[in-house]
């Protein structure tokens, strides 16, 4: 295997894993509007991801820094093509992360108000803009000999890319659901199971609908497999969440999310991003990779590092398994 073709499945891996986990917790986010019904269950479904969101987040940043060091034409064309989307997906981000800091500091009934609305919307909008981004990465972007992109913003809002937006949205709010199930108990438990019934139903729906497009349009026999798995494990997690087995339900939802990116990047291969101007100006692995010294230096690095970073954030949810419910969380304060 070249260097440069371990960094594309290395990169794969870490934006995979990404989206296995954030994906649940923009789920949550959305829930926070979805599911909960006072303020006290909202709070009931922060805290359940509480002590692993900002740790989730790390992996955007690896994943992201490993495809400016590995690929920096890909990188370039990327952020500079998607730069609208990325920043409105940073921004959210960002005032997502403050909510979560921020809506405990005071008790006033508007100002916890205000950023679980942050809370929500900066959830839903990059749950959506993440499918968007990575469904105009398979189906391929104006793009030049000079490897610029050369389209304008609709064209990343066709019809194919509005699909693979709504798929990732209702399929990271219906992982959050399961993982709600999982980490709560009591009445707010029973609902997360039954929202997540209908969610995992629609979710099927669109998986079929959008996967089975990109197979067609872009796959190939590497990703059919990846097709197969993501809607087979679709199906078991709603087995598993009407037996109430929330464990392996969470297991197989988190299985179909990172089967379609797995599906996305399969699919995609050789290229990186494939030019809808003219094939031959597709961006390649090959072509776009930094040289044969750099991405030495970076295995050296990269292969001791990443299993213990992997080992770390295991072990962090593993202390933070416990359940939590309504009656875990203490009373406001009488004034």
């Amino acid at each position: 295997m070249h260097l440069h073709d371990f960094w594309f499945l290395l990169i794969a891996v870490l934006w995979t894993g990404y989206f296995f986990l954030e994906g649940f917790d923009f789920g949550i986010g959305v829930l926070t509007k979805l599911l909960a019904r006072d303020r006290t269950e909202r709070r009931v479904l922060i805290n359940t991801i509480g002590p692993v969101w900002d740790g989730n987040e790390v992996w955007l940043i690896t994943a992201a820094g490993a495809t400016f060091a590995a690929f920096p034409d890909w990188y370039a064309t990327l952020f500079s093509g998607f730069y609208l989307p990325f920043l409105a997906i940073l921004v959210c981000l960002i005032v997502r992360g403050v909510a979560f800091e921020y809506r405990h500091k005071r008790s006033g009934e508007r100002w916890q108000r205000n950023w679980e609305h942050a809370i929500f919307w900066c959830s839903l909008l990059p749950a959506f803009l993440w499918g968007v981004v990575f469904a105009n990465i398979v189906r391929g972007v104006p793009i030049g000999p000079d490897k610029n992109f050369t389209g304008t913003l609709a064209d990343l809002f066709g019809p194919y890319a509005l699909l693979g937006g709504l798929l990732t949205l209702v399929l990271f709010t219906f992982h959050g659901a399961v993982f709600a199930a999982l980490k709560t108990v009591g009445d707010i438990r029973d609902r997360a199971r039954s929202r997540a019934t209908v969610l995992g139903m629609t979710s099927g729906v669109l998986a079929v609908a959008f996967l089975g497009w990109t197979q067609v349009a872009s796959g190939n026999g590497r990703s059919l497999p990846a097709l197969i798995v993501s809607v087979a494990a679709l199906a078991a997690a709603l087995v598993m969440n009407h037996y109430g087995r929330e464990g392996w339900a969470f297991t197989c939802s988190g299985v179909a999310v990172a089967a379609a990116f797995a599906l996305v990047f399969l699919a995609l291969f050789p290229d990186v991003m494939p030019s809808s101007s003219n094939p031959a100006w597709n961006l390649t692995a090959a072509g776009a990779a930094s040289s044969p010294y750099t991405l030495k230096i970076m295995t050296w690095v990269a292969v001791p590092a990443t299993p213990l970073i992997i080992g770390y954030q295991a072990w962090t949810y593993w202390v933070f398994r416990k359940r939590i419910g309504t009656q875990h969380i203490p009373a406001p304060a009488a004034h």
